[in-house]
């Protein structure tokens, strides 16, 4: 699905709007922290105005290149921060190479154990909460609203955990279709995006746009960590900026990413079974024999002759008349 989404590109008017933000944002801290090494703001008018008169003295067509250097500079630096979108997402999800194989299964093991506990107290809870309505506190009430919104961005399978919390979130939602509806939305994502109407594709494709932005912030973060040469308030300003892009712009977009990929299979399955012309389930349980079934025809096909497809009256062609008959 992530690389589905990296090939969904917008307007190049869109991505240099969503690129020139952050990528000025960086080179002006940048020319700040530069300034702040070289003496303050006391020595600089007399730089510029030597920059000033040296690019003068050359010729106009020199003068616009110059310009034009500057401005495929910033743009260059905002693609490759783009570039790298895609790699740093995974890598915050936590798919990491096999060096990192042990603090990744350690990770895992303590969200695991998380969910474990969160799983437990909710149980405790829910007897007073939901068995015996009325009789929870103000204290209990809230604390159960927190475990159930927790444990909404943990997959329901252990198999499925990641080390981070990042990648939880995201793959909550991925696969919750396949403990609700047994349609595993990651595998047929292709199938399911040809039958959405545009508004739903126009929400996704924005959301994850609002993602991979997020990923650029967290990158141009970590690299605003090169300027502490030369003023060492840069550090601080990186670290404040990346805990930021993690823990709000990440978190709650990597959230609502999520959960429009799982309302996508809520609202929309039943359109791919009827474009598929499968027969529809009568019943949530026979549904998950149905999204099982579906998923393994499309990624691998079937010869068998269970399910019949549905035949529609316009699916018959049309029968032709001679009129001279």
């Amino acid at each position: 699905m992530d690389k589905f989404f990296e090939g969904v590109a917008g307007k190049l008017a869109d991505r240099f709007a969503a690129l020139a933000g952050p990528t000025l944002a960086f080179w002006v801290g940048g020319a700040l922290a530069w300034v702040h090494g070289h003496g303050g703001l006391t020595g600089i008018p007399d730089e510029v105005s030597r920059a000033v008169n040296r690019l003068s003295r050359h010729s106009a067509a020199a003068q616009v290149l110059v310009v034009a250097v500057v401005v495929i500079g910033l743009v260059a630096s905002g693609l490759v921060v783009r570039h790298f979108s895609f790699p740093v997402l995974r890598l915050l999800e936590g798919h990491w190479p096999e060096p990192a194989g042990r603090l990744r299964k350690w990770l895992v093991a303590r969200h695991r154990r998380k969910i474990d506990a969160y799983r437990a107290r909710l149980q405790e809870l829910a007897a007073r909460v939901i068995d015996d309505e009325g009789v929870a506190t103000t204290a209990e009430l809230a604390e159960f609203q927190r475990l159930d919104r927790r444990l909404r961005r943990y997959p329901a399978v252990h198999e499925r955990v990641m080390p981070t919390r990042l990648g939880n979130t995201l793959r909550a939602g991925e696969s919750r279709p396949v403990d609700k509806y047994g349609l595993d939305v990651v595998a047929i994502w292709s199938h399911l995006w040809l039958v959405l109407p545009e508004h739903a594709r126009a929400e996704l494709t924005a959301a994850r746009g609002r993602l991979d932005a997020a990923v650029g912030g967290f990158l141009w973060s970590v690299a605003f960590f090169a300027f502490t040469a030369w003023t060492p308030w840069a550090a601080l300003v990186a670290a404040i900026a990346l805990v930021w892009c993690h823990r709000r712009l990440l978190q709650e977009r990597g959230e609502t990413f999520a959960d429009l990929v799982e309302a996508t299979a809520d609202l929309y399955r039943f359109q791919l079974y009827e474009h598929l012309r499968w027969p529809l389930p009568t019943s949530p349980a026979q549904e998950r024999q149905v999204g099982r079934n579906v998923t393994t025809f499309l990624v691998r096909g079937s010869d068998r002759n269970v399910p019949l497809y549905v035949v529609r009256e316009s699916d018959q062609p049309p029968v032709w008349v001679n009129p001279a008959q």
